[in-house]
């Protein structure tokens, strides 16, 4: 019985299309809310798992990037609005792209 190695394939990088396509400013209110959201409740987990650890951890940077998420939904909300007041769609290509580090 012969025995076949089989060689490993590595990705260093791969990119995944999250979002693509055309949709209302209802839909897209709705995809780009959740999307965001999801993001901040993440750092906010993550800020919490460090309170827990310890009450004087340091969250400042969680705590920065949970507020640059929060303006980042306000601007998109702004161009939802804008898209929706001159009764137009909005498209959205949202790419996830990973990429493997040492």
């Amino acid at each position: 019985m012969e025995t076949k190695e089989l060689a490993e394939t590595l990705i260093d990088k791969q990119k995944i299309q999250l979002v693509d396509g055309k949709f209302t400013p209802t839909e897209a209110s709705d995809v780009i809310t959740s999307l965001i959201d999801e993001k901040i409740n993440f750092h906010k987990i993550q800020r919490l798992k460090i309170w827990e650890g310890n009450h004087h951890g340091k969250t400042n940077l969680l705590d920065n990037r949970i507020q640059e998420l929060e303006l980042e939904k306000q601007t998109a909300r702004d161009i939802v609005n804008q898209a929706r007041t001159k009764g137009k769609n909005v498209t959205i290509n949202g790419i996830l792209e990973i990429t493997l580090e040492d």
